[in-house]
């Protein structure tokens, strides 16, 4: 009982201050015995270079150099950096001149060497009988060594002139004059810029990467062309949710503070247009476009391109239905697209298509009781409530296997594609349900192909 209470009032008293003073303790104990083997210090004493003498070389300055470049670029490379500081991302990158530098230039002293007489001096004998070295027999030559010299350039300078090259033609299409013809003010902080480019064509679905010198002459921030390729002009939505895109939306008039005509708009710099897996979706008879949040922004074009091809008499086009689903936790920061949509339903009815393109809306979340029972006023109405479009909105998530395994019962002995633009984990979903239902029996085949916004 005695020592128990002893070990309370040790612990009350200073057992934190005792724990860390015998914890050093213990390391100076260890280290100090390692000072007295001399034979031990003289041993080891001649097996490396001096850490001092590393910062004097240029291998251990520069293997320093890329260190720190690929630390600050891998960090500056995760996702919240990219979404929400995507500035320190893009200028961080460009740490990628001095790494290349340092890498190439890495091995310049050559301080790793290989033995250049192997022919008079054999290793694998000589190593046997070190006291011979120098004198009679075979090991009288001494060993010579060469550096190995700078390597690393053998393996860049292609691609690295394919670089040069790109970053050529960016320069030049950064001096090429676009035209803008038309700003437009959508609902939820969204404009829309409609330009033209001498010499520019695209496909749907496809990128662009913009430029404001006024802003910017160092960042290029892309964009998703929401034009059909048929339309006389590109187009691009931008929601105004940072500096740059606010600042743009600024200089084109597109805040809502003051009007500017055509010719006070700045002057924008283009770069591609640039291919996603979305392009390859006339290749099909039956397609499923389904977006999830902002990935609906690629089907804008892939839709209006799809309708206008099915529309030319002289066109046979490949495809022939169209399932389109849009999944997202509120359409406010989309109402651009719902009226894309509502023009699309017009078209279709206008001319006797109406089965052409079937599409269902899903919200995820967003609605509480007031509009619940404003939704259930509404329903007996023509057109939906929130979207305007005359297909009803759902409510909660779709369910994948019915939906899939409605389509491939729709249209047996036929090649499918399936296309999403959404997150990563909804992709892996989509992936597994479209191969679940691909029957080779029945000669019905899902084609994924997905893009990570």
């Amino acid at each position: 009982m005695t020592n128990y209470t002893c070990c309370v009032l040790s612990k009350q008293e200073g057992l934190a201050f005792a724990r860390a003073s015998a914890a050093v303790l213990n390391f100076n104990c260890m280290l100090i015995l390692l000072t007295m083997c001399r034979n031990l210090l003289s041993s080891i004493r001649g097996l490396g270079v001096p850490v001092v003498e590393l910062w004097k070389l240029a291998a251990g300055i520069t293997g320093a150099v890329i260190t720190l470049c690929l630390i600050l670029m891998l960090s500056s490379a995760t996702e919240l950096i990219r979404r929400s500081y995507f500035e320190v991302f893009w200028y961080n990158h460009h740490l990628f001149v001095i790494f290349y530098i340092g890498l190439v230039v890495h091995g310049v002293q050559g301080i790793v060497r290989f033995q250049s007489n192997t022919d008079e001096h054999d290793p694998e004998t000589c190593s046997k009988n070190v006291t011979s070295w120098g004198k009679e027999g075979d090991c009288k030559t001494l060993p010579k060594f060469a550096p190995f010299g700078m390597n690393t350039w053998k393996w860049v300078v292609g691609p690295m002139f394919l670089y040069l090259v790109e970053r050529g033609i960016r320069f030049y299409r950064s001096f090429q004059t676009v035209k803008i013809m038309k700003v437009v003010n959508h609902p939820s902080k969204v404009i829309e810029i409609q330009m033209k480019k001498a010499g520019f064509h695209h496909a749907a679905g496809q990128y662009i990467f913009l430029k404001c010198p006024k802003l910017s002459h160092l960042e290029w921030h892309p964009f998703t062309l929401t034009s059909a390729p048929e339309d006389d002009f590109f187009s691009v939505h931008i929601r105004i949710a940072g500096d740059w895109t606010g600042g743009l939306a600024k200089l084109c008039g597109g805040d809502g503070k003051q009007t500017r005509s055509l010719s006070d708009m700045p002057r924008l710099a283009v770069d591609g247009p640039f291919g996603t897996a979305t392009t390859d979706v006339f290749k099909y008879p039956v397609v499923m476009c389904i977006g999830a949040g902002i990935g609906v922004t690629p089907f804008a074009s892939i839709l209006k391109s799809i309708w206008y091809q099915y529309n030319q008499n002289n066109v046979n086009p490949v495809v022939k239905k169209v399932y389109f689903f849009w999944i997202c936790p509120d359409t406010n920061a989309f109402e651009w697209f719902t009226d894309l949509l509502q023009y699309l339903e017009e078209r279709m009815v206008e001319t006797g298509n109406r089965d052409f393109l079937e599409y269902n809306i899903y919200l995820t979340r967003g609605w509480g009781p007031n509009m619940a029972r404003t939704i259930v006023l509404h329903e007996d109405e023509e057109t939906d409530i929130i979207t305007g479009c005359k297909q009803k909105t759902r409510y909660g998530r779709p369910e994948w296997n019915g939906i899939f395994g409605s389509v491939a019962r729709a249209h047996p002995r036929t090649n499918i594609g399936v296309f999403f633009c959404g997150p990563a984990v909804l992709s892996h979903q989509l992936h597994q349900t479209a191969n679940a239902h691909s029957n080779v029996v029945e000669g019905t085949k899902f084609y994924y192909n997905k893009e990570n916004f």
